[in-house]
């Protein structure tokens, strides 16, 4: 069974960054696509960012884009979410999921596997 162990999170002032990264058990790693969710209390889960196999085809989510990046070392098995001028509504519970095929998804259900999450909060 793969696993994926988020890490990064934490609390930080409007305007900061943080970077997330998503270390996976999986061999294959290298041929997965990967994708970034969150979700915030009381709202539904929400895409953040996706990133093909190879890394050279990304997607992000419209309320991220410009301000966040997401990015992979295949050698290093792991996922990374750079997080920028970070702002309140970005406060949420961060998920690194990963799909047995090599093209990005924006949509939760495509994913096969799936992080515990890691809590950021963006104080005001």
């Amino acid at each position: 069974q793969v696993q994926l162990v988020e890490s990064g999170g934490g609390m930080a002032p409007a305007g900061a960054s943080l970077r997330l990264s998503c270390l996976s058990s999986d061999r294959t790693f290298g041929f997965h696509a990967m994708g970034w969710f969150r979700q915030a209390p009381g709202k539904e889960r929400e895409f953040v960012a996706s990133i093909g196999w190879s890394g050279t085809v990304l997607a992000y989510g419209d309320s991220v884009k410009g301000r966040f990046t997401t990015s992979r070392d295949n050698v290093k098995s792991t996922v990374y979410l750079q997080m920028n001028s970070l702002n309140p509504e970005d406060t949420a519970l961060y998920y690194c999921a990963g799909r047995r095929l090599p093209a990005t998804s924006a949509t939760a259900g495509e994913y096969d596997y799936w992080g515990q999450g890691t809590q950021v909060t963006v104080s005001s």
